[in-house]
């Protein structure tokens, strides 16, 4: 009888509970330059919540703030249910390591949703090649971008092939982005998309300078219904900056179903150095 191997990404943001915290393990196939990718620490985050026997409903937004580097191996995770009412639940998670120092700290709305007026006035991202027509951009050494399958419709950067341009670039980006290994959409993977983009500043210069996510916010558009009729493995997704200024710069950024439908928008504020 033959078994089905684990993605990667389900073992990466495995956790266990306990009998007050959960607890998670770093994995070596999502790191970045100095710590595991933040997309990958947000999902572990969210799956403690989705798996939390207190939960109800759907994500309907997480903030993470990466308090301080996340060190290689075990973590605490103190999951704790703020505010619940009918129709809505508000969580704050705290990861720890060590001596309990704080390194990430998360607040999370879960909400029921129900059958309503509905209407999406943002178009969706048109003249946007089919994935399938769509060069796969080359991995670079972090390991976990080799975990995902980058195909740049616009704005794809050039690292390292040219001296940094006399002016900044445009820092916009669309591309379709899917698990290497194709994964089925779900909200995990959607919170760690999220995530994804490469830094607004690397864009702009054309270069790898040293940068990180301080704060990061995703709001989710659909629930588990919504993303399980929509049966896909991959998104368009497109992000910009509006400013760099004295050591941090903002992202915003929208991810969509091939179909059409925005599944969530994504703002963030991180540090980098130039």
């Amino acid at each position: 009888m033959l078994t089905k191997t684990p993605h990667l990404f389900d073992e990466a943001t495995a956790v266990t509970a306990g009998d007050s915290r959960w607890q998670g393990r770093t994995s070596p196939d999502y790191w970045a330059f100095v710590g595991p990718f933040g997309g990958c620490t947000a999902a572990t985050i969210l799956r403690a919540l989705i798996e939390h026997p207190q939960r109800a409903g759907d994500p309907l937004a997480l903030t993470v703030n990466y308090c301080a580097p996340v060190k290689e191996g075990a973590f605490d995770l103190d999951v704790r249910l703020v505010k619940a009412n009918r129709s809505s639940q508000h969580w704050s998670v705290e990861m720890t390591q060590g001596s309990d120092e704080v390194v990430t700290l998360a607040t999370a709305v879960f909400a029921e949703r129900r059958p309503s007026w509905s209407h999406q006035p943002m178009p969706f991202p048109g003249a946007a090649t089919p994935f399938e027509q769509t060069r796969s951009y080359p991995s670079l050494a972090m390991t976990w971008v080799k975990q995902y399958d980058f195909r740049f419709v616009e704005g794809e950067p050039t690292f390292g092939t040219a001296p940094p341009p006399s002016e900044p670039l445009s820092p916009y980006s669309k591309l379709w982005i899917a698990d290497k290994k194709p994964r089925k959409l779900d909200a995990l993977s959607l919170m760690s998309m999220s995530d994804a983009f490469f830094g607004r500043v690397f864009h702009a210069r054309r270069e790898l300078v040293p940068f990180g996510t301080v704060s990061l916010t995703t709001y989710f558009h659909v629930d588990s219904a919504d993303l399980a009729a929509e049966d896909t493995t991959k998104v368009l997704a497109v992000a910009d900056a509006r400013i760099f200024h004295k050591s941090y710069g903002d992202q915003h950024g929208e991810l969509w179903s091939p179909s059409g439908r925005l599944l969530a928008t994504t703002t963030q504020i991180a540090y980098f150095k130039v």
